[in-house]
C-alpha cells in the first residue's frame, strides 16, 4: 500500500523474475508487439515471447485479468511514447510510455538471455525531482553506510542513515508498504523513505531502510507465490533489520523503533509483538479495518471519479465485489483459485491476513504506538483512523494525529486527492518529520 494499493498489486502479481541478457536481441520490437496485442486485447498473441515461468505465472487467463482490471480503472490505452532502454548489471530493460484515458504509466519489460520476456510491470513516470533531497535535510549531518540486513537466501541490500558523532543514537526501521518497493519506496518521482531516512537523520535519529525482499528476490519468491503471505513479504525482514540495529555501533538498543507505511503500518504491531526489543511503532496511513474491505473502497472510489460507469466497469465492480466477499467466506482455504480473489493474491495470503488482527495487536502491545493520518488519503482513509481511535482508546501511551492537507504519501495537496497526484513530485512533509522526530526523542 505504498504505492497506490491497486498499482502496487499489479506489479506485484507482474513482476516476475529476470536473468542474465548477453546476448544482442531486437527487445524494442518484441516489446512493441507484446504491447500492441494487449492493446487489441489478444492475449495468447501477448504471451507468445514469455520465458517459461512466465507463461506459467502469467500466462494469457492472469494477463487478461490484470489488463481489464487495469483498464477498468484508468481507462483504455491511447497512445504509447518513445520506448528507451537500459541495461542494469546484466539485466536489459525497455521502458514504454504508456497514457491512458485517465492516467500515464511506464510500462518495463524484463529480457532473458534467449531475448524471451522474463517480466514485466508498472512504474510511475520518474523525474528529475527524484534525486533532490528534502529542504529539511541537513546531508552534513548524517553519513550514510550500505548495510545487509538478513543473512542466507533472503539477505537483503540496506542503507543506514548515521548522524555524525558519538551516540549512541536512537533509531529507527522503515518498513514499505504493498508491491516490491526499493529502499526509498520510489513512487514516480517520490522516495518518501529517503525522505523520512533524511529529515530524522538529520535530527540525530538513526535510520535503516531496505530493498523490499519482492523487489530484491523476485525471482524466487515467484516461485513461492501461492505460498506467500505477510510474514514473507514484510514481517520477517523487519524483524532482521531490527536484530541488525541491535548489534550496529553507536545505536541506542533500547531505543529501537518501527515505523511501517501503509501495508508496512499494519505489519508493525506484529513486527513489535515478535521482536520486544522495538521501543515503539509509529503507524503512518496504516489500515485498521481489512485489508479486502480497503481495497473495495479503492476501487469504488476509483470508478466515482467517472461522470458515468460503462457497463464494462459496473461488471468489473461487481467481480471486484465477489473477490471480496470469498476473502470473508468462512469456506476460503488454499485451493481457492487465484483468479477468484482479489487481484490474483493467493488464497495463503489472505488467509494469514485474516488470521491477524492489527488492531487487537496494536492494543497490547506495551510499547507505544503513534498513529499518523493524512485526511486527504484515499486509499487508507479516515474511516481506518477513526477506528484506530476506537481500538486504541483505552491505551496510555497511543497518540494519534491527522494532518488536514496531507495525501497517502503525507505529501501536501490541495481539494479530492486523484490516482494522478502521485505523478507529482513532492516531499514527506516536515511537520511529520518533526513530530516523529519529538516523539522518538520523548521515548
Amino acid at each position: 500500500m505504498g504505492r497506490c494499493l491497486i498499482l502496487a498489486t499489479f506489479v506485484a502479481v507482474c513482476a516476475v523474475p529476470v536473468r542474465a541478457d548477453e546476448r544482442p536481441a531486437d527487445h524494442a520490437a518484441v516489446t512493441k508487439a507484446f504491447v500492441e496485442a494487449l492493446k487489441k486485447a489478444e492475449f495468447e498473441k501477448a504471451t507468445k515471447d514469455f520465458d517459461a515461468t512466465m507463461q506459467k505465472v502469467s500466462g494469457a487467463d492472469k494477463l487478461e485479468e490484470f489488463w481489464k482490471m487495469l483498464t477498468g480503472q484508468v481507462g483504455a490505452l491511447k497512445k504509447t511514447g518513445t520506448l528507451r532502454t537500459e541495461k542494469k548489471g546484466k539485466y536489459n530493460f525497455v521502458f514504454v510510455p504508456c497514457e491512458f484515458e485517465k492516467r500515464k504509466f511506464d510500462l518495463k519489460v524484463v529480457f532473458d538471455l534467449d531475448g524471451k520476456i522474463t517480466g514485466f510491470g508498472l512504474e510511475l513516470p520518474r523525474g528529475d525531482h527524484a534525486l533532490k533531497p528534502p529542504p529539511y535535510a541537513r546531508p552534513e549531518s548524517f553519513r550514510e553506510h550500505e548495510v545487509t540486513v538478513g543473512d542466507g537466501e533472503w539477505k537483503l541490500p540496506g542503507t543506514l542513515a548515521l548522524p555524525k558523532g558519538d551516540g549512541p543514537f536512537p533509531a529507527a526501521v522503515l518498513v514499505h508498504g504493498s508491491g516490491p518497493h526499493d529502499r526509498d519506496e520510489t513512487i514516480g518521482s517520490n522516495k518518501p523513505l529517503r525522505d523520512l531516512a533524511w529529515g530524522l537523520a538529520s535530527r540525530g535519529i538513526a535510520v535503516l531502510r531496505y530493498e523490499k525482499r519482492t523487489h530484491a528476490h523476485a525471482e524466487k519468491m515467484v516461485k513461492i507465490v501461492d505460498k506467500i503471505t505477510i510474514k514473507e513479504e514484510v514481517v520477517d525482514d523487519a524483524v532482521a533489520a531490527v536484530a541488525l540495529l541491535r548489534k550496529t555501533e553507536k545505536i541506542d538498543p533500547k531505543k529501537i523503533f518501527v515505523i511501517g507505511h501503509s501495508l508496512g503500518a499494519g505489519a508493525a504491531p506484529r513486527v513489535a509483538e515478535i521482536e520486544p526489543a522495538v521501543a515503539g511503532t509509529v503507524l503512518m496511513a496504516g489500515n485498521q479495518r481489512p485489508l479486502e474491505d480497503v481495497l473495495l473502497d479503492q476501487v469504488t472510489y476509483f470508478f466515482s471519479l467517472e461522470k458515468e460507469l460503462t457497463e464494462a466497469r459496473k461488471k468489473n465492480l461487481e467481480e471486484f465485489k465477489k473477490q471480496v466477499a470469498r476473502v470473508k467466506d468462512p469456506k476460503l482455504s488454499p485451493d481457492t483459485p487465484r483468479k477468484d480473489l482479489p487481484f490474483g493474491s493467493p488464497a495463503a495470503y489472505w488467509m494469514a491476513l485474516n488470521a491477524y488482527d492489527q488492531s487487537a495487536t496494536a492494543a497490547r502491545l506495551k510499547q507505544p504506538v503513534l498513529v499518523l493520518q493524512g485526511e486527504r488519503d484515499y486509499q487508507v482513509t479516515m474511516a481506518d483512523f477513526a477506528g484506530w481511535k476506537k481500538v486504541l482508546a483505552g491505551k496510555k501511551n497511543a497518540r494519534l494525529k491527522s494532518y488536514a492537507d496531507l495525501n497517502h504519501l503525507f505529501i501536501v495537496g490541495k481539494g479530492k486527492s486523484k490516482p494522478d497526484e502521485y505523478e507529482k513530485a513532492g516531499h514527506v512533509d516536515v511537520v511529520v518529520i518533526e513530530d516523529i522526530a519529538a516523539w522518538i526523542k520523548e521515548h
